[in-house]
């Protein structure tokens, strides 16, 4: 019998779920005010792979016989040790950085120097707003919540280079080899 395959949204799920049992909308809310900050993904992924995992026993499915009948899940002991096992395993995955001022930068060699700093200056406000948003969110986090808090970090460090980076480019635009662009 071959190991079912587990996604990082079925981990997601099952890591929400260790702390209680959820419906697939509380999941979505939880993790738009967490995770949902530096891991996205559609999350209609959030409706259907409760129902996957529990169809694979990882999950229990009870649906509340009054009001709007919603399906509330819930881990089971095979949940909670593939979520523990997957967290006990190294991960060197790279990261993914899918960031549309980046592609644009990439093939800009036929803007002009205005535009450049213009796109530069648009990314760095971007990333002082998201900096902003992570400021606002480390106020709410619960002081017993450090690893949320830790994760958090990674947050401003990430929006704080890339603040760095688009103004370093905003102040030195690049140019073509042999170019000379004024601005």
């Amino acid at each position: 019998m071959s190991r079912p395959t587990l996604t990082p949204v079925s981990y997601l799920v099952l890591g929400w779920l260790t702390n209680g049992p959820a419906t697939p909308y509380d999941l979505k809310r939880r993790v738009a005010h967490s995770v949902g900050y530096f891991w996205s993904f559609p999350h209609s992924q959030l409706y259907a792979e409760p129902a996957r995992l529990a169809e694979l026993g990882l999950l229990e499915e009870e649906q509340e016989q009054t009001g709007r009948h919603r399906r509330v899940y819930s881990i089971t002991e095979a949940g909670r040790r593939a979520f523990e096992d997957w967290l006990q395993e190294p991960s060197s995955d790279m990261p993914e950085i899918r960031d549309i001022g980046l592609l644009k930068l990439f093939f800009g060699e036929t803007l002009s120097g205005e535009s450049v700093v213009a796109l530069a200056r648009a990314q760095e406000q971007a990333h002082l707003e998201k900096l902003s948003t992570y400021e606002e969110l480390e106020r709410t986090i619960p002081e017993m919540a450090t690893f949320g808090r830790a994760a958090l970090q990674a947050g401003f460090a990430f929006e704080r280079a890339f603040i760095e980076f688009w103004s370093e480019i905003a102040a030195h635009p690049p140019t073509a080899p042999g170019e000379t662009r004024s601005l």
